[in-house]
């Protein structure tokens, strides 16, 4: 029997089984709110028969978008675009569906990836003046961040509470707090980012301090049924950065906690990043937290095989794997995983009849 085609539980949470669409950037949203866009693709996703799908990086505030058509959740416009899509979403497709919860910091206030994605001034139209643990901009053509003052950060952690408050009224099922690939929660715990010199700023425990408060404040208001994880960049890839050994204190720390599920990636926070991209270069990160944690750990970087995504899991690298660019680039790769491993998925009855000639059906 395939484990990748066994259940997960995360927190009260029962996917049906360890494939997990990663959250993914769009830049098609309006003002924050959710387009027609998001309904074609998020529908199609929801189709796919993975076991959770996880909405894109979401700015809890307007400031905290990477760009001006990233995807928000700070009002009730942006609330009630989203729920538009979640309906249409939910008439065909049971699949939980959760939200990741974000701010850009330092990296916001840029074109969108196919206009080149460069940073846009504070004083030109879309830009914006970004916020950073310190007032040290990403990279040589990136415009300088303010540095958040304990006013900034008081908001900031209200406005994860407000969007996770929002969340639950949309009945998304999960929340994933976005403390990776270099944006604001991890500008917090890098050292590279942060040169603070406060309870914010220092040594370890200071620079965790800012994660650990948004998880606390954000749990203790959203519902105490769902599920609440977090992402994270397990290493810079960058000498004096953040790294490995102080991902796995911070992962001891959120289990202490009751974090339901760690989601391991890596880098995004240096341009002097030097990655070994390579299939599964990021899983024994993602092996060595689960061997401190209890929580369920998801593994992600190029698993892009089914028998790849198999072993991960039969072999306890991980107990989740998370496409992302391999499920835009074959959005049934659910169905044909299960077809290899002999394993079946929820997926529509209109499609029952699409397995190729000869070729039983993956589809429940």
């Amino acid at each position: 029997m395939s484990q990748l085609y066994s259940p997960l539980k995360l927190g009260e949470l029962t996917l049906d089984n360890r494939i997990i669409i990663a959250p993914m950037c769009q830049y098609s949203a309006n003002q924050g709110s959710a387009s027609d866009w998001h309904t074609i693709h998020l529908g199609q996703l929801s189709l796919s028969g993975a076991g959770l799908l996880i909405l894109e990086a979401t700015a809890v505030s307007p400031e905290g978008r990477i760009s001006y058509a990233d995807l928000g959740l700070w009002n009730n416009e942006t609330q009630q675009a989203l729920g538009k899509s979640l309906k249409a979403l939910r008439q065909y497709s049971p699949m939980p569906i959760g939200v990741q919860l974000a701010h850009a910091g330092r990296k916001a206030s840029t074109e969108k990836p196919w206009d080149g994605g460069g940073a846009i001034a504070p004083s030109e139209d879309n830009g914006w003046q970004t916020l950073a643990p310190s007032a040290i901009a990403y990279d040589d053509s990136a415009y300088q961040p303010k540095a958040m003052t304990k006013s900034d950060i008081t908001k900031l952690i209200n406005d994860f509470v407000s969007a996770a408050k929002r969340a639950d009224e949309l009945g998304l099922d999960l929340i994933e707090l976005h403390g990776a690939h270099g944006y604001l929660l991890h500008q917090f715990l890098s050292p590279l980012s942060n040169k603070r010199d406060d309870e914010y700023g220092g040594s370890l425990q200071n620079r965790m301090r800012l994660v650990l408060e948004v998880f606390k404040a954000l749990r203790a208001e959203f519902a105490s049924h769902k599920p609440v994880g977090i992402r994270i960049s397990a290493t810079d890839w960058v000498e004096g950065g953040w790294d490995l050994a102080q991902s796995i204190e911070l992962a001891k720390a959120l289990d202490k906690l009751g974090c339901d599920f760690i989601h391991v990636s890596t880098a995004g926070l240096s341009p002097e990043q030097q990655i070994p991209v390579k299939p599964n270069f990021q899983v024994p990160f993602a092996t060595a937290i689960k061997e401190v944690v209890s929580m369920p750990v998801i593994a992600v970087g190029l698993i892009t095989e089914p028998q790849q995504a198999e072993d991960i899991i039969s072999e306890q690298q991980a107990d989740g794997v998370a496409l992302a660019r391999g499920i835009l680039y074959n959005p049934h790769w659910p169905w044909h995983a299960a077809a290899q491993l002999g394993a079946t998925v929820n997926a529509p009855k209109q499609y029952l009849r699409s397995s190729p000639h000869g070729q039983p059906s993956p589809i429940k």
